[in-house]
């Protein structure tokens, strides 16, 4: 009887490790040309885009790309992750030199579908942040700020906000 449940967990974990092995190199392609696609979702076109870099702002860590024309810096795209309703909320922020939002785009979220999934095909929401100021209140009007937050998904609608504040946060820094 040991020999065969041995027997049976290593045929199991060997299957598991072949998908493992078989399926890690196209999730890796996948994730890094839905990157890709969010940067240059968020940045105005015909940008020089560099390498990733990193920032610390508020004691979490945050993956950035300066976008520049010219040689100066013209905007960044900024990766910034909050905790939604649901769990982790991923945002990729496009921020101007002069600290207002292009655009933002959702990279990942585990928002309750039908509300807080939103995030993603509300249109109202979403057009909002475009050319959104920098010295705008980063918090949703039921809570005396700017944002017209999605309907019954308040709880998103904050950790959106946070999101792209944190990000403009960062361009700050870098500016300073």
């Amino acid at each position: 009887m040991a020999l065969c449940l041995t027997a049976v967990c290593l045929i199991c974990s060997s299957v598991l490790a072949g998908v493992y092995a078989l399926t890690f190199e196209p999730i890796k392609a996948a994730s890094q040309k839905a990157l890709e696609q969010s940067i240059s979702a968020v940045l105005p076109e015909g940008l020089e885009l560099s390498s990733a870099a990193v920032a610390n702002q508020g004691g979490q860590t945050y993956e950035y790309y300066t976008a520049s024309q010219s040689g100066e810096t013209a905007a960044y795209a900024v990766k910034s992750t909050v905790i939604g309703f649901g769990g982790p909320l991923t945002l990729m922020v496009g921020v101007l030199a002069d600290g207002s939002v292009y655009n933002t785009s959702v990279l990942s979220h585990s928002e309750t579908p039908g509300l807080g999934a939103k995030c993603t095909s509300d249109v109202k929401f979403m057009e909002q942040w475009k050319g959104f100021p920098a010295n705008a209140n980063f918090a949703v009007k039921k809570d005396g700020g700017d944002v017209d937050a999605i309907t019954a998904s308040t709880i998103t609608s904050r950790a959106y906000t946070l999101a792209v504040k944190n990000a403009v946060d960062v361009v700050k820094s870098l500016s300073k």
